[in-house]
């Protein structure tokens, strides 16, 4: 058995009462041992040094000792001096185990991309290129905002593709939506809010990290032509213009006006999450908001429905007046976002494997969109099939009560989602539809999957 050793009382941590006696001394080492703290093999203090830390007499600790001895706690070796033995310690309890995530044969929840088309060798040839090319500096701690080669790549690709207008030097780059969105919260809170509007459907995910930040969720009614921006409400307001999550939607132009004037005149800012604004199939492509006032919009987009979520990237365009309080957010929360992601991706999106990989997707899941809506024109008549211009998911009104047929399906095998899992009143929603995000599975699971579908759907 491999032994450690505690050179001094300092070492040993010991939680001793004021009286300082033996039984003092037995107990706190006795604990020590039990919670595992001093493990088996430790090779303690002699009992003139622990004597001298801890300020009291020798005798006591060679009594202490001799008790935890006869015990079986510790055990003496001529020579070697006064171990734990290896019986005594006691393991401590087994953490907890968090919740797991629910796993289905057959994966049809919104959200997600097929992440089996992730372009694995145009990344790994990016990742040489960029990490060789790279100065040394950039291996050290620097800007928080992200590697400026991040940062003008996504200007100039923004600009091009979301018609974003965007300056390198109000980019932050982050470690993911998520936590984008917790530095907006936690700037928002700084600056004396206490609100922050969100579309009565969207990721309930969303709202408990404005929970979690001291803020409060305020819903907004939707229809179809999006948020009903006569509801605005907060200090800020999260919003998916480009296509409403999960209805699909996409909030109507004279909506979109309306909004950024409300932000101008109470001060508020719009927070726009355009999470998939580069899958679109029968309609134009809908500008970024952000466009119309980039003093009142934060853009924030990711790398997570293009790419995987895995690439653990998410940027933010910001207005002027909250560049240097996200920024001080940032510093204080992971001070800056893994730097060889950063210039992989630079990298990327310079070659133009980005823009190949985006059509390549898009090309995709326009085919696997048309095959589902196919199938239900089939087997399914009755289902009615909505959300399908843009995105990776689709609405199906249901004759029927959705929750229990997702709750049929999750029995079977098969993950879905209702409107329910997205609304944000305690009231229950009243549209009975089910969410089917077509984009999740791999293809060689993708028919095993719409088959099932139909089969939970009753036809």
């Amino acid at each position: 058995m491999e032994e450690s050793g505690a050179n001094s009382g300092a070492d040993l941590h010991l939680d001793l009462a004021a009286s300082r006696g033996r039984s003092d001394l037995v107990s706190a080492l006795h604990a020590s041992i039990r919670s595992g703290r001093l493990p088996a093999g430790t090779r303690l203090p002699s009992s003139r040094s622990l004597a001298k830390d801890l300020g009291i007499a020798r005798n006591t600790v060679a009594d202490a000792y001799g008790q935890l001895v006869a015990e079986g706690w510790l055990t003496a070796r001529q020579g070697s001096g006064t171990v734990v033995a290896s019986r005594a310690t006691i393991a401590p309890k087994p953490a907890t185990a968090l919740p797991s995530e629910t796993t289905y044969r057959y994966d049809l929840r919104p959200g997600s991309p097929d992440v089996s088309t992730f372009p694995r060798g145009e990344w790994l040839a990016a990742a040489r290129k960029s990490w060789t090319a790279a100065p040394n500096e950039a291996f050290a701690l620097g800007d928080p905002r992200g590697r400026i080669e991040l940062r003008r790549t996504l200007a100039d690709y923004l600009a091009r593709a979301r018609g974003v207008r965007a300056d390198p030097e109000r980019i932050l780059i982050c470690s993911g939506y998520v936590q984008a969105l917790s530095l907006l919260c936690e700037t928002v809170k700084n600056l004396g809010g206490t609100t922050i509007g969100t579309e009565e459907f969207g990721y309930a995910l969303h709202r408990d990290v404005i929970r979690a930040r001291g803020l409060q969720p305020v819903p907004i009614p939707l229809d179809a032509d999006g948020a009903d921006v006569a509801h605005l409400a907060g200090q800020a307001v999260l919003l998916t213009p480009a296509h409403q999550m999960p209805t699909g939607v996409p909030l109507a132009p004279e909506r979109r006006a309306a909004a950024v004037e409300w932000a101008a005149e109470t001060g508020a800012v719009l927070i726009e999450d355009d999470y998939d604004g580069e899958f679109r199939y029968d309609r134009q492509a809908v500008g970024a908001l952000q466009a119309l006032d980039p003093e009142r919009v934060v853009y924030t987009g990711t790398a997570s429905k293009s790419l995987a979520p895995g690439v653990r990237l998410a940027w933010m365009v910001l207005p002027q007046h909250l560049l240097e309080p996200v920024v001080a957010a940032k510093r204080v929360s992971d001070y800056q976002t893994a730097t060889l992601e950063q210039l992989v991706l630079a990298e990327f999106i310079a070659s133009g494997h980005y823009d190949r990989h985006v059509r390549r997707s898009r090309l995709h899941y326009r085919r696997r969109r048309d095959r589902l809506v196919e199938l239900l024109a089939v087997r399914a008549p009755k289902v009615e099939v909505a959300g399908i211009a843009a995105g990776m998911h689709v609405l199906l009104d249901v004759p029927a009560d959705a929750d229990d047929i997702v709750a049929r399906a999750a029995r079977q095998g098969l993950g879905l989602a209702s409107m329910s899992t997205y609304h944000h009143a305690p009231a229950p929603t009243t549209r009975q539809a089910v969410i089917v995000g077509y984009g999740t599975p791999p293809d060689h699971a993708y028919p095993g999957a719409l088959d099932l579908l139909c089969q939970v759907l009753g036809v």
